[in-house]
């Protein structure tokens, strides 16, 4: 291309003045430019200077995600970056998934004015609708319906009946509900917006600004875009167990979807799904053995698995710590697993050892986008991968595998696709695992802080300390606080008692605040609640909340 003092390149795609801005920043650093203006408004870019290559500026413009054509000039496109259409100047995003981050991107993209196209595989929605949030909780609360009207703290008033379970129709309602959440929160948001698209099929980078679908009803289809997002989620992982494979084991989702109560379940895992469905199909009635290769939540604090052991043990539960299955055998619909502490059988084996990203398949090869060691795309905390102008948010990510941190991370990676600035903060995440009782955390444990060499002061309430938990008859569990020395600067809360999770997001908005524990100590709580406890415990730093009157201050 000869040298000129002035190129003028067109520029498609752009959905605000920050990308406009941050084209005009880019050519501005490039040797030989002596000046830029970029227009939104036009979709033009004025760039000035001495023996410059029209056709490189362009394919630099391209490369942060725009469609470019040269003014006046036919031009061959120099990568897989540039193309000379610009007939439809709407940004177009391409979405792999319909989960909770996809639609949340799609939607936020959409308000935007952009033209979205959604790539869903399977069943619209995504884990936590489908096979996930829903569908568990609900399992999960059924299970503790049947547990309070088998043994209450007030059987002696109250008279206790073995209940009755029907698996089948308890299925029936179940997944009735979620086909209800899918179509509300997910089909009809579809139906209704004509700019989005939904593609079924499964989605593969062909180049940087291409998918190739094949389509779920026979065929292919390109879908071009300028930014995509990754929200392709995860699977159960299987270990490589000798003898596992081929048989009839369970994932989370089997175990949702089937009308079996097992009279006996074994389930390897010892974290969040393990637990949770632990308790539940013993609390319906299954003899439940768990194999847990260290201790129950061995990544928290040991206050919380040592707590949540004992209530599992106190409801008949076997809990196998330091054991592990070194073979599995099924035979005449048995499950017999040769492990480190003995033979263990059971009629079903729920396989809950954590989930795997969904990124095999994508060929994201052919666009640059990294990978972590197991398998997760890398994003910052813009949400953007190695690849600028791709984007990824969810369960597939290197990001906490939380609904709420999908949908958030959603959104600011739409808000960033569509040319503005907008990062997910995850220095405060809090969590909550749905046993009884609750597991809830957010911030440092204590070893973290120690990790980090943080110097800590802590302190540990037992529940037989809350108003509330007395008056329940229920005073399981602790709420422990992890606060700086010398400030008193809140640092970390871990919580395991009824109703962890609706006290945890507090604790959360006093990290956040900066507040301390006199802080804390000094704000009026409603008495007679469970969230008294983090005023209580706060206390504890500076006087025996023991010798304190009911809602004392």
């Amino acid at each position: 291309m000869a040298s000129t003092d002035e190129i003028m390149v067109r520029v498609a795609g752009m959905a605000c003045g920050g990308c406009a801005q941050r084209i005009q920043t880019a050519l501005e650093k490039t040797l030989g430019v002596q000046g830029a203006e970029v227009s939104y408004p036009d979709g033009l870019a004025r760039i000035r200077g001495n023996g410059l290559d029209a056709s490189a500026l362009a394919s630099q413009i391209a490369a942060l995600g725009y469609r470019t054509s040269i003014e006046g000039a036919a031009v061959e496109a120099a990568d897989c970056c540039v193309s000379a259409s610009t007939s439809d100047s709407a940004l177009r995003v391409a979405i792999i998934g319909s989960g909770a981050g996809a639609f949340a991107a799609a939607i936020r993209a959409a308000e935007s004015g952009a033209k979205v196209t959604l790539v869903e595989r399977g069943v619209t929605g995504g884990t936590c609708v489908n096979v996930g949030c829903v569908p568990s909780k609900i399992f999960i609360r059924a299970a503790h319906v049947a547990q309070s009207r088998r043994h209450s703290p007030f059987d002696e008033g109250i008279e206790a009946a073995r209940p009755k379970i029907d698996r089948g129709v308890l299925l029936a309602q179940q997944q009735a509900r979620v086909e209800e959440l899918r179509a509300a929160k997910y089909e009809n948001i579809l139906e209704g917006n004509p700019n989005i698209e939904l593609v079924r099929g499964t989605a593969r980078f062909k180049d940087a600004h291409t998918l190739t679908v094949a389509l779920a009803d026979g065929g292919t289809r390109e879908v071009a875009f300028d930014r995509a997002l990754i929200a392709t989620g995860a699977h159960a992982a299987v270990p490589p167990i000798p003898g596992l494979a081929g048989t009839p084991y369970w994932t989370s989702t089997d175990a949702l979807e089937s009308d079996v109560l097992p009279d006996r379940l074994v389930v390897i895992g010892s974290s969040v799904v393990a637990v949770e469905f632990a308790q539940a199909f013993a609390r319906l009635g299954s003899q439940v053995t768990m194999l847990a290769r260290s201790t129950l939540f061995f990544r928290e604090d040991p206050l919380v698995g040592d707590t949540i052991t004992a209530a599992l043990a106190a409801e008949g539960i076997t809990v196998l710590v330091h054991t592990q299955a070194n073979e599995i055998a099924y035979s005449g619909d048995e499950f017999v697993l040769a492990t480190n502490n003995g033979e263990v059988r059971g009629d079903r084996l729920l396989v809950a050892t954590g989930r795997t990203p969904n990124t095999a398949d994508l060929g994201l090869e052919h666009v640059g986008v990294h990978l972590g060691a197991r398998g997760s795309v890398i994003v910052d905390a813009s949400l953007r991968t190695s690849a600028p102008h791709i984007f990824a948010v969810g369960d597939c990510t290197d990001q906490p595998q939380y609904v709420y941190v999908a949908a958030a991370g959603g959104t600011r990676a739409a808000i960033n696709m569509t040319g503005g600035d907008a990062v997910l903060d995850l220095s405060i995440v809090p969590g909550v695992v749905f046993t009884d009782p609750q597991i809830a955390t957010v911030g440092y444990s204590e070893m973290e802080a120690h990790l980090t060499s943080i110097e800590t002061q802590v302190r540990v309430l037992t529940l037989d300390n809350v108003p509330r938990a007395l008056v329940n008859f229920d005073a399981t569990g602790f709420v422990k606080i992890v606060a700086e020395a010398g400030t008193g600067k809140i640092l970390g809360v871990q919580a395991v008692c009824a109703e962890a999770g609706e006290i945890i997001q507090s604790a959360a908005l006093a990290i956040r605040a900066g507040m301390t524990v006199q802080d804390l100590a000094g704000q009026l709580f409603p008495y007679l609640t469970m969230v008294e406890a983090l005023k209580l415990c706060a206390q504890t730093f500076f006087k025996d909340v023991g010798q304190l009157s009911c809602c004392a201050g």
